[in-house]
């Protein structure tokens, strides 16, 4: 159940992925945009010279998966040049986190058994911490490096419940403002809080999704929008008697895509908030990533059905975005709720089949490198 909390909607309780690795397994697109950023936390390392040991942060972390080869890369870079000192890995993320899956995916006892750093690198240390990123989670002055990836478009509170739509692409102007208030406050907190815990001279590493200038972001690069889908399909219980209309409303994402303007905000201007706590914005750009599942059928139409890719495609959205669902739905019973989540996906997925060339889910990210002072 979503908590109340001086009017808005602490989102902490309804936010988790699916859990036993399936995050990871059908997230590739998350994966591919988190690899491709090794040479932004190469740098930021290679510049890192005089603190006694190394210590990072992976802001968001879900199960690990997606940004496991990541830091295997990293962590070998380091040992390649003949830096030995002490690594500590801090995995951040919700209670309700799939931590055990985390945990045994770095000890080697998953499926990419051979990015296992802990096992291979000599004097590397995993922690994991149940907390959200909102709030300062390490001591100050410690960290090295801190990075996030896909992971802080959630905001700390669902300033109002979106009544006409389940995300804050598709609000009204006046929920939409709502969203962008509650997100920047969310983005000075997180700004404040990585400030305390940098050393000086260290990075924050940010790849999150967002609106580039273009107007494009998450599942909306042209053709079908994800979001709109999305909220096609939930209003389509609706009218059919399947759920409430406060069901409906219940499934408002606790999420705001920033643009470049919003994500700069507090670095800009003589009094500015980056300036008063430490902190310079080296780089900002956005990045596209396309879809792998829809770049997989379209090289291979001869061979791949469109309802083969529709199920190929419908886990990777489910992923993250099915506990949004099952958390409107209170009241029920379980199997009431499994029913009236498969069939929200069947239809979505049958969608999909019909019309494959209308649906993809390329990804629109904001990158940024942050500095401490």
């Amino acid at each position: 159940m979503v908590e109340k909390n001086e009017g808005k909607l602490n989102t902490q309780s309804e936010l988790s992925m699916k859990s036993a690795g399936y995050y990871s397994k059908k997230t590739i697109g998350a994966k591919f945009a988190i690899d491709s950023s090794l040479h932004l936390v190469v740098d930021a390392i290679s510049k890192i010279t005089k603190s006694k040991h190394l210590r990072f942060a992976d802001f968001g972390s879900a199960d690990g998966g997606t940004s496991q080869e990541l830091w295997y890369n990293l962590i070998r870079f380091v040992r390649m040049r003949g830096d030995q000192r002490p690594i500590e890995i801090i995995y951040t993320d919700l209670a309700s986190n799939d931590f055990s899956t985390l945990f045994k995916t770095m000890q080697g006892m998953g499926e990419n058994a051979d990015l296992a750093y802990q096992k291979e690198f000599k004097n590397v240390y995993v922690h994991a911490c149940g907390t959200g990123f909102h709030r300062q989670l390490v001591a100050s002055g410690t960290l090295s490096l801190a990075f996030s990836a896909t992971a802080m478009h959630y905001i700390s509170e669902k300033p109002c419940q979106i009544l006409n739509h389940v995300h804050m692409v598709g609000a009204s102007k006046l929920e939409r403002q709502k969203f962008e208030r509650q997100a920047l406050n969310d983005w000075e907190s997180i700004l404040r809080a990585r400030a305390n815990e940098l050393q000086p001279g260290g990075r924050f590493i940010c790849i999150n999704f967002g609106i580039d200038e273009n107007g494009r972001y998450l599942g909306n690069t042209g053709g079908n929008s994800m979001f709109d889908s999305f909220n096609r399909h939930w209003r389509n219980h609706l009218d059919n008697g399947i759920i409430t209309k406060e069901e409906f409303v219940s499934a408002t994402f606790p999420q705001h895509y920033r643009t470049i303007e919003e994500f700069s905000r507090p670095f800009l201007g003589h009094h500015c908030l980056a300036k008063e706590i430490g902190l310079k914005l080296n780089k900002i750009f956005t990045k596209l990533t396309k879809c792998p599942y829809r770049e997989q059928f379209e090289n291979n139409k001869e061979t791949v059905a469109p309802a083969e890719f529709a199920r190929e495609f419908i886990p990777t959205i489910r992923s993250w975005s099915e506990t949004i669902f099952r958390s409107a739905l209170t009241g029920r019973t379980d199997p009431q709720i499994d029913n009236i989540i498969e069939s929200f996906y069947t239809n979505y997925e049958n969608e999909v089949a019909q019309n494959p060339s209308e649906h993809s889910m390329d990804y629109i990210h904001i990158v940024m490198e942050i500095e401490r002072i």
